[in-house]
């Protein structure tokens, strides 16, 4: 069984060294695996970063996730994929936890909650209210995603309308499609993944309440709005 790793990464030079030496370290608990980095328009080291890292790296050049993601998963040979960020640090433990659930033969696809160190703690809140809610409906954090990659290929992948909340409607189309078969998507949870506390120091809690509450009352149009999804697109760092 071959397991792809794949990385969306637009202007990661300051943290992709580090991510993806933590990935490289986690990886060492497959039998077989590769690490794609597709470098989503960067203009700055991203690409050189990825490849001194060892990484294949394919370019996307329109700057979405979703397209990010998609481009890599072309790229990818795996039996399974597995979708890590940028920005993220994942554990041997939390690999190990995603082999076990692929040899259980039960789970098509998954998840992990977060863990993030800061202080704020409404940020904190938000954080446990994400990962309570991420568990009992079994939606992914756009951070961490495996599943098997036939079935993603059945799905056409992410849905490229979308410039954020893709990984909510990645979960739920996989969720109908794991029903049908028989099987589940799982969200993993006695190792949560190391992630950065980046928009939070970057932008107010006034933007994010801003952006939550817009999009509630659009019913999520504001997710398919390049503008209104700025804060994954504005280049900060």
């Amino acid at each position: 069984m071959k397991i792809s790793v794949v990385v969306p990464a637009f202007n990661e030079e300051r943290l992709l060294a580090g991510s993806l030496a933590a990935i490289r370290d986690a990886m060492a608990v497959f039998d077989d695996s590769e690490l794609i980095v597709c470098d989503n328009n960067s203009s700055d080291q991203t690409a050189e970063i990825a490849r001194a890292a060892g990484a294949t790296v394919v370019f996307e050049p329109v700057n979405q996730i979703a397209r990010a993601r998609n481009a890599g998963a072309a790229r990818a040979s795996g039996d399974w994929m597995l979708f890590v960020d940028a920005d993220s640090y994942p554990s041997r433990e939390l690999f190990l936890e995603v082999i076990a659930a692929i040899r259980g033969c039960r789970a098509l696809a998954g998840g992990a909650t977060v863990a993030c160190e800061i202080r704020n703690p409404v940020i904190r809140l938000w954080i446990g209210l994400w990962n309570a809610l991420s568990r009992r409906a079994r939606w992914a954090a756009g951070s961490f995603i495996f599943c098997e990659a036939a079935a993603f290929r059945e799905l056409g992948g992410f849905d490229e309308r979308f410039y954020a909340g893709e990984e909510i409607d990645f979960s739920r189309r996989m969720k109908r499609l794991a029903r049908r078969r028989g099987r589940e998507m799982v969200i993993l949870h006695r190792h949560p993944l190391a992630t950065s506390d980046r928009k939070a120091r970057l932008y107010t809690l006034r933007e994010f309440f801003a952006f939550m509450l817009k999009t509630l009352l659009t019913g999520g149009r504001t997710l398919r709005d390049r503008k209104a999804c700025y804060t994954w697109y504005d280049g900060r760092r």
